[in-house]
């Protein structure tokens, strides 16, 4: 049975992807707040204006 490292590679593209958007950014740690955010699996709900 033959292994893939798909799942690996799909994720390591997005984080590059993640790198990309971040250029300009001045500290590293803003870029990896961002990965974190972006694919560290939280559900963050945004307050929506009652009406």
């Amino acid at each position: 049975m033959g292994y893939s490292n798909a799942r690996l590679e799909a994720f390591n593209n997005r984080i590059k992807v993640t790198i990309r958007m971040a250029y300009g950014f001045h500290h590293v740690g803003n870029l990896i707040a961002l990965v974190m955010l972006r694919y560290g699996g939280l559900d963050i709900h945004l307050p929506q204006p009652t009406i």
